[in-house]
């Protein structure tokens, strides 16, 4: 189902918790439509650059910003106080840190993770971490899925979102005020299936990554992308087993614009190491968090415990953590595919 002008709901009060790309698109988005916006991030001196110049210095810095509409600080207690929905856009390797120190009751809230990736420690999707350690009923979480990439979000082109919760109408209330004209909004029901698939997708632009700096063309691609989707299906389908249509935007559509996009920072990551990058030396170069690269060390053990067969994940973490040479993996990879 897609939301256009669905305007006419409660009006809720938003926070939003990070300050890269994806949290900076958002914002633009929700503060544009006339919202006022909490926001928080860890960075003063970003925040003082935002509030005099209305744009995020270090992440879409040509996204102008609503600041009449946006209210910024670094206290995390102070923006999840004041809100009703709560936004996570923080890298899935720093979300411990950030929410465990608030004080503030997040049981009544309603928060939806933006977070494509494993919470290290607990080695839980997000959603999972938040209704299991945190205590969050189910009802109240929910996922923002794509395919949507902040960098065109920014560019106001024409983009979609995918909200999951089981309570569809947060979903729809949270819909109604990301919708706009170049921002489309779909809804669904499947919290556990959106979140995995936001999380392989990553691994699977990487292993794209990696084939283009190696020098695969098109032909390979499609073979691997193809074979990425079958590997997503078999697992989320063992993790999660409910129908779904896993040719959806929020599964094939978030997967296929991850692995081929320039934007796409994973891709990126997989590509310089496909070039003879070592990992620490492309992430370094990157200055950005590619979750891809957490997600597959992290994802290895939960698809263990469910006895899925993954070639794609387990090559790019040959790859990625035990250091073996990208073209031989690759290489007997590709004997795999059919």
């Amino acid at each position: 189902m897609v939301l256009s002008d669905f305007y006419n709901v409660e009006n809720k009060r938003i926070a939003v918790l990070g300050g890269g790309s994806m949290a900076t698109a958002l914002v633009k988005v929700l503060s544009e439509n006339n919202d006022q916006i909490f926001w928080w991030m860890r960075n003063k001196e970003a925040i003082e650059h935002i509030r005099k110049f209305s744009h995020n210095p270090r992440y879409l810095s040509n996204a102008e910003l609503n600041t009449e509409n946006i209210t910024l600080s670094n206290d995390i207690d102070e923006i999840c106080a004041a809100a009703d929905i709560i936004i996570l856009v923080i890298p899935s390797a720093f979300l411990r840190d950030a929410i465990e120190k608030t004080t503030v009751d997040l049981s009544e809230k309603i928060i939806f993770s933006s977070i494509k990736g494993i919470v290290p420690g607990v080695n839980m999707i997000v959603g999972e971490y938040l209704n299991s350690v945190l205590g969050i009923p189910l009802d109240n979480i929910g996922v923002i899925a794509g395919p949507c990439h902040a960098e065109e979000v920014a560019l106001e082109r024409l983009s979609y979102l995918t909200l999951a919760s089981i309570d569809m109408e947060h979903a729809y209330v949270l819909g109604a005020h990301l919708s706009c004209r170049y921002m489309r909004i779909q809804i669904s029901d499947d919290i556990y299936g959106t979140e995995y698939a936001a999380v392989l997708k990553n691994i699977y632009a990487i292993a794209a990554g990696i084939c283009h700096g190696l020098g695969y063309g098109d032909n390979f691609q499609a073979v691997l992308v193809s074979n990425a989707l079958r590997e997503m299906k078999r697992f989320i389908k063992a993790v999660h087993p409910i129908k779904r249509d896993i040719a959806g935007s929020a599964y094939m559509g978030d997967l296929l614009v991850t692995a081929y996009s320039q934007f796409s920072r994973n891709r990126t990551l997989g590509t310089m190491v496909g070039k003879g990058y070592s990992v620490q030396a492309a992430m370094l170069e990157m200055r950005m968090v590619a979750e891809g690269y957490y997600a597959t060390g992290l994802i290895r053990n939960i698809k263990k415990a469910y006895d899925v067969k993954m070639p794609i994940a387990n090559a790019v973490y040959k790859i990625l953590y035990e250091g073996k040479p990208a073209a031989k993996v690759i290489e007997r990879l590709s004997r795999k595919f059919s």
